[in-house]
């Protein structure tokens, strides 16, 4: 999954930008305590690891996970 993607998964679950510094960018729900943080790169790849744990964060999981 590329960084792009996965914030348009996020903003399809009602995140929406609240700060952005440099290429960090963070995002929040109503309901969600926690802010999720990307480190953003636009067509590159996100790691394995660090999309599960995003995906985590934010309460999703990826398509296939059950």
């Amino acid at each position: 999954m590329k960084f792009s993607e996965l914030v348009r998964l996020l903003e399809r679950n009602g995140f929406e930008l609240i700060r952005e510094k440099g290429s960090i960018r963070y995002y929040a729900r109503p309901g969600i305590d926690k802010l999720i943080r990307i480190d953003y790169h636009g067509s590159k790849e996100v790691p394995t690891g660090t999309c599960e744990a995003i995906l985590k964060a934010a309460g999703l999981k990826q398509k296939g996970e059950k």
